[in-house]
């Protein structure tokens, strides 16, 4: 049935998302909401069933559509081989994190399953697991799965995110775009699967993990205005590392579909965000203590909360290991020995091997702990098809026979080595007896085994998990802080893995300890452990996803941009793109007019290197400031000497240099005016040495030095560091020119030192009031810019009616270049555009003289 589904992965992987084609199916599913589009999306095979959701829903009550790659679900064929029986995974993170929602919020799941379903049971399987568990399984065509999973994300990604590059020589660990195509197709039928149960109005969706970092683009293709956040559990790389993967970009403009994004610590975070800037120019700020990027009109939130364990979950296990007796077994067992414990899944980044030399190590060292210390190391089962673990698990096992040759004697084992999948009770019969736990991975996402670990020294009373209620409790731990739970652990011994010296110190610091401080140690981690469980992250990602959604609901959107360049511009219900044919018309109507002009991004290219105005835009501006109905300014903040030679054959156009400083209102006139009020330019000895030194330091940077400003531009330095050199210069030079009549500003890639009483809008404002005192009160304005320093221009003119300083009927245009936020109400896509208007506008200008009178 999905063969002609994935026939064609190149197109997929190229982001043309051909429409899967399925056969209609007689099955009952959860009610979905389907309404009509209410803006116009610019995308490609969606276009047609794109749902925005500007119309009321008939659903009410929110739900949460949980994807994962596996669904909380445990499956096993029954006895007569004749269909299936399936059960909740307790231990799932998927199904723990419910009792952090809502009681009355309806959580559906949305993922594949461990085992293998014939295709002729898969619609049966589907529907039972609908009616009884609502959860909607993916199935995977063996082939797409063996390149998805054990593929693209077990040879690809993961090895990548925890910062291992593809060095060998072997071909297999090298980028391979037709698993990535395979990546790319398997998020595609998951996201199938969505939308097969989605009431696009009300329902969150929440998407877990590295498996589906492209899922939030097919979704938010399909539904502008959807409500989504995006987890990843693994560790996110620094930017050096990522930037290799040669998909980076598409992964990091689909991850930034999502409203909310999480991380386990900061560090994971810090590098996503570094990524960004890095690659997409994004900047990214924080807001009342929330970290925001924005993105074509989107603010995405990014969550930084370490997911907990489920406390109740830990308890049932410690009570099934009561009843069982493990821990009296391992008691007996391990009678008058000091236990270490490891608890790792198999796999090269779990350090095990750097455990096991650093008991060696620590026996060496400490003779007195030969015949009394043993580290027990329990091996879970490789979770797919990693790399090396073939070499790694032999080289443990070669290590732990070598140790215990050298060390071991008749009743004693320094290393216990269990190599089997080892049943939850009986890991905390470990956890309750082991006087330390170590963890040694040499990178790894959360890594909740200190955690479970801490709550099963805590015990339960009445058990021989706690045989004594009043016995304080006690445990040490020593970890890797190369971890994700390192950070919230404040009292573990932390280590860098790969020093072997220093863990076999650490762990015999941990074992030696007075009771006195490892119970103190062990309370102060049981009151972190205990509350920040599993229901309190989940229930703070909610709560930090309704917030995030709030404010795209007031705003408009729009679907731009194909394949992985996809996204969605949201501005204000106010800002709208600018109507030539609507402007045009005002502009034959009125009689007076004012036309101010930013330069650079507006009328030039901002990535033009010749800076000249060419010959078309002089042509134009000539034209219109020929008309004797208009007043036409090119308000920039270039020097004046440079504007004056590019618009010398312009007599009319008025110009107003560095930001408005000097001005002049036509070539004729000869003297430039000068509006600043302070003429005193002292503050430049000063300025300008800090600059230098800036500049000396950031390789790419220079000065520009203007008759009014300094200017400190980084356009052509590393990002990262211009960046956080000029947040550095913004603070010393307001602190060294903290008692001059200056501001300080920061722009797009500058830093600007220039008088204070001088801007963009009191330009505006002038070229008004002075039009209103020769009788010429405007009725007619536009005003185009594309930068910050236009947005005082922007906001001067929104409220010049008001002020007097125009007609009470005048038609007023303030327009942006480019779709982004901004106080103007009107935008352009860009300079073409910008050019095009300007060409209308002088089809329809007058170069005739006044008619005494018109006005």
């Amino acid at each position: 049935m999905m063969s002609r589904s994935y026939t064609n992965l190149l197109d997929l992987a190229s982001g043309n998302f051909p429409a899967m084609v399925r056969e209609p199916r007689e099955r009952r599913r959860l009610p979905r909401v389907m309404s009509v589009p209410g803006f116009l999306t610019e995308i490609d095979d969606d276009q047609a069933v794109s749902v925005s959701s500007d119309n009321p829903s008939t659903v009410t009550t929110d739900r949460m559509i949980i994807v994962a790659n596996q669904l909380p679900l445990k499956a096993k064929r029954k006895e007569d081989n004749k269909g299936w029986s399936f059960s909740w995974n307790d231990d799932s993170l998927l199904l723990q994190l419910k009792d952090g929602l809502p009681d009355d919020m309806e959580v559906l799941y949305v993922g594949s399953l461990r085992v293998d379903i014939d295709p002729a049971e898969q619609d049966d399987v589907s529907q039972y697991l609908l009616d009884k568990f609502k959860c909607v399984p993916t199935f995977l065509p063996a082939d797409v799965l063996a390149k998805f999973y054990d593929g693209f994300c077990k040879r690809q990604l993961w090895p990548l995110f925890h910062y291992m590059l593809p060095f060998s020589t072997d071909k297999s660990h090298r980028f391979d775009r037709t698993l990535w195509e395979a990546y790319v197709l398997a998020n595609k039928l998951f996201f199938q699967k969505v939308i097969e149960i989605i009431n696009p109005e009300d329902d969150y969706i929440w998407i877990h993990d590295y498996h589906l970092m492209v899922l939030p683009t097919f979704i938010r293709r399909r539904f502008n205005r959807v409500k989504m956040g995006f987890f990843l559990h693994s560790p996110f790389p620094s930017s050096e590392i990522y930037r290799t993967l040669p998909v980076r970009e598409e992964i990091l403009k689909a991850l930034l579909n999502s409203d909310i994004i999480g991380f386990h610590t900061f560090d994971y975070a810090r590098h996503f965000l570094s990524c960004c800037s890095r690659m997409l120019g994004l900047e990214y700020q924080s807001k009342r203590g929330y970290l925001g990027l924005e993105y074509y009109g989107r603010t995405i939130s990014i969550k930084i909360m370490p997911v907990g364990i489920h406390m109740g979950r830990i308890e049932s296990v410690m009570r099934m290991a009561d009843e069982e007796c493990k821990v009296r077994e391992l008691k007996q067992q391990f009678e008058g020995k000091a236990i270490l414990l490891g608890i790792d899944d198999m796999d090269i980044f779990k350090g095990i091997n750097l455990k096991i030399l650093a008991m060696e190590q620590m026996l060496r060292q400490h003779p007195k702990w030969q015949g009394r210390a043993v580290l027990v190391q329990v091996v879970n089962p490789a979770r797919g098809k990693g790399i090396h673990l073939e070499e790694i698990h032999a080289e443990i096992q070669e290590s732990c026979t070598r140790i215990n040759r050298v060390f071991g004697r008749p009743g004693y084992e320094p290393i216990v080595f269990i190599d089997r999948a080892v049943p939850i009770a009986e890991k905390v019969a470990y956890y309750s007896l082991a006087e330390c736990v170590i963890v040694t991975a040499v990178r790894d996402g959360m890594n909740l085994t200190p955690y479970e670990y801490i709550a099963c020294r805590q015990g339960l009373p009445g058990s021989e998990l706690c045989s004594n209620v009043n016995e304080p409790k006690k445990s040490m731990l020593v970890i890797s802080e190369f971890i994700g739970c390192s950070p919230s652990l404040s009292g573990a011994i932390r280590v860098n893995p790969w020093n072997v010296e220093a863990t076999a110190e650490a762990m015999n610091e941990a074992i030696s300890m007075g009771d006195g401080e490892k119970q103190l140690r062990h309370e102060k981690h049981y009151r972190y452990v205990s509350t920040h469980d599993v229901a309190y992250w989940s229930r703070s990602f909610l709560q930090d996803m309704e917030r995030a959604c709030t404010d795209l609901l007031r705003k408009r959107c729009w679907g731009i941009g194909l394949s992985f360049g996809f996204r969605v511009v949201a501005l204000d219900p106010n800002f709208k793109k600018l109507s030539i044919d609507a402007m045009v018309s005002s502009y034959k109507r009125t009689n007076s007019r004012a036309i101010l002009l930013d330069y650079d991004g507006t009328v030039m290219p901002q990535n033009s290197i010749n800076k000249s105005p060419s010959k078309e835009v002089l042509s134009l501006l000539e034209s219109l400031s020929a008309d004797p109905k208009n007043v036409v300014f090119i308000v920039s903040g270039r020097g004046r000497n440079s504007l004056s030679d590019w618009f010398a054959p312009c007599e009319k156009l008025g110009i107003a240099a560095e930001h408005g400083y000097f001005l002049r209102w036509a070539r004729d006139d000869g003297a430039w005016e000068i509006c600043g009020k302070y003429s005193d330019f002292g503050w430049m000895q000063i300025a300008e040495p800090v600059m230098k030194l800036y500049t000396e330091a950031t390789d790419g940077s220079s000065i520009e030095r203007k008759e009014s400003a300094l200017v400190w531009q980084y356009r052509d330095a590393d990002l990262g560091f211009g960046s956080a050199q000029a947040k550095e210069m913004l603070d010393h030079l307001e602190s060294v020119l903290a008692n001059e009549a200056v501001a300080v500003k920061s722009g797009q890639f500058i830093v600007e030192v220039k008088p204070q009483d001088v801007s963009k809008g009191l330009v505006a404002e002038r070229i008004f009031s002075s039009m209103d005192g020769k009788s010429k009160r405007a009725d007619f304005v536009l005003c185009v810019g594309d930068d910050r320093s236009d947005e005082d221009m922007f906001e001067i003119v929104s409220g010049a009616i008001s002020r007097n300083i125009l007609a009470t009927n005048a038609s007023v245009f303030a327009c942006t270049v480019g779709q982004k936020p901004s106080k103007a109400k009107y935008y352009l896509d860009d300079t073409t555009e910008v050019i095009s208007m300007l060409e209308s506008l002088a089809e329809e200008s007058d170069s005739s003289p006044y008619i005494e009178g018109e006005l």
